[in-house]
């Protein structure tokens, strides 16, 4: 205990002032390692970056409009950015993507989607991104997932990152289409963002394949998304 005591006064906490965290059934940790469940602030001592890291995951709402429910990075667990770069809006275009991985229809198996996707793109050689790439994430339990998000540039679609917004959705949809759940979200986000500011009125959509030698977001997800409005089938200028 003593040794317990002479470390804690070494490094400047206290278990008292990590209470709040250890009362939520969490442990304070850098914000910048990986989290079973969801992150909050506020509950340790020391330097903002130390984060309370909870063992279950909860459902928390970005609030940004009423029309979608958008799960905040807190809330599946996100790893805080290596760097960021902020985007000027209302963005012009808005890119649709599909992950090529696994599926998902539940809040728990969609975070444990998200953690994934985030950990090969910020780790995995071919990558060392800053970030999780997409500004946006799906899952088919109908639920925006917050990615870079509204205001940052994303690492989605080569060329045009710091033009547009993308919405990737979690799975492969080359031979069937997401649910109408994850489409109608979707739809509801590129709303939500005209509302805010951030997507222009006149924005152009695209899937990922117009502007790239890629068959994302997969040709069944492709047919669906010409149908919606303000669709393009040809680059942006």
């Amino acid at each position: 205990m003593l040794c317990l005591i002479l470390l804690l006064a070494i490094t400047g906490y206290s278990l008292a002032s990590d209470q709040p965290c250890t009362d939520l059934g969490g442990h304070c940790q850098d914000d910048s390692n990986k989290c079973s469940g969801s992150y909050y602030s506020g509950k340790c001592s020391g330097s903002t970056t130390r984060r309370c890291c909870t063992r279950t995951a909860v459902e928390h709402d970005t609030g940004d409009c009423s029309n979608v429910k958008i799960i905040s990075r807190d809330s599946w667990g996100a790893r805080r950015p290596r760097s960021t770069s902020t985007i000027h809006s209302p963005v012009p275009d808005f890119f649709i993507h599909h992950t090529e991985g696994g599926a998902c229809t539940s809040f728990s198996a969609c975070i444990s989607q998200m953690k994934g996707i985030q950990n090969y793109h910020m780790d995995d050689s071919n990558h060392r991104w800053s970030d999780i790439g997409y500004s946006f994430l799906v899952g088919e339990d109908g639920k925006i997932y917050e990615g870079r998000g509204w205001n940052r540039v994303g690492a989605h679609t080569q060329g045009y990152n710091s033009r547009g917004l993308a919405a990737s959705f979690m799975g492969s949809f080359m031979t069937h289409a997401p649910n109408s759940a994850a489409l109608n979200a979707v739809k509801e986000l590129i709303q939500c963002g005209i509302s805010k500011g951030k997507i222009s009125h006149s924005y152009a959509l695209f899937g990922h394949r117009d502007v790239g030698s890629t068959d994302c977001p997969g040709t069944a997800l492709y047919n669906v998304i010409k149908a919606w409005a303000r669709f393009h089938a040809h680059s942006p200028k």
